[in-house]
């Protein structure tokens, strides 16, 4: 693995911790309201962080 493929994961990986503490910040009728639900945080963040 490169360094570049390396420093790329990395990168996802931090996005996706933001995406997941911001998403879980979120009260459940807000979740709610944007179409979540706490068991799917997880997943919606992953989303978010590779797209």
């Amino acid at each position: 693995m490169t360094l570049s493929m390396i420093i790329s994961k990395i990168r996802v990986w931090i996005r996706y911790r933001a995406s997941l503490r911001e998403l879980s910040g979120l009260s459940d009728r807000q979740l709610a309201d944007i179409g979540l639900s706490r068991s799917n945080l997880q997943h919606a963040a992953w989303n978010a962080a590779t797209a």
